[in-house]
């Protein structure tokens, strides 16, 4: 026996596959992340599908860490006479941001791109941490 819940739409799967699956290939508006801590560091595992490299951006301001992700693909199929006989084209963009703190520097991080999964290493500091390693200029 399976359990449905109260607000179950038994055609709801039915419309999210068909809408989900070739109309909107490559394209997500929502990054999937899983974030977890290893020593000493946070590591954000980002999964952008059907991105590029370029297609990526990071920013790091006021103590956010902001990813986006812009995506573009025109395809174009012609015949032997040069006619279009089919043409597609998907465009999508998705962005997250994270409060990492005021103390973490764009040089602090660490960022990685492999098979469609961004991979972030951001220090877990604090501010007393980053203050006491500060060096002090003598006058």
């Amino acid at each position: 026996m399976k359990l449905i819940p109260r607000n179950y739409d038994l055609f709801a799967d039915v419309f999210d596959d068909m809408f989900n699956s070739s109309l909107t290939r490559g394209v997500s508006s929502i990054m999937k992340t899983d974030i977890h801590e290893k020593d000493g560091n946070y590591v954000v595992d980002v999964e952008l599908p059907g991105y590029k490299k370029e297609d990526i951006g990071i920013d790091l301001k006021n103590g956010y860490l902001s990813i986006s992700a812009k995506h573009e693909t025109n395809e174009t199929e012609k015949n032997e006479k040069g006619y279009v006989i089919h043409e597609e084209r998907s465009f999508g963009s998705c962005s997250r941001s994270y409060y990492v703190g005021e103390y973490v520097k764009p040089e602090d991080i660490k960022a990685k791109f492999d098979n469609g999964i961004l991979t972030l290493v951001i220090p877990n500091t604090d501010k007393k941490q980053v203050e006491a390693s500060k060096p002090i200029m003598i006058e």
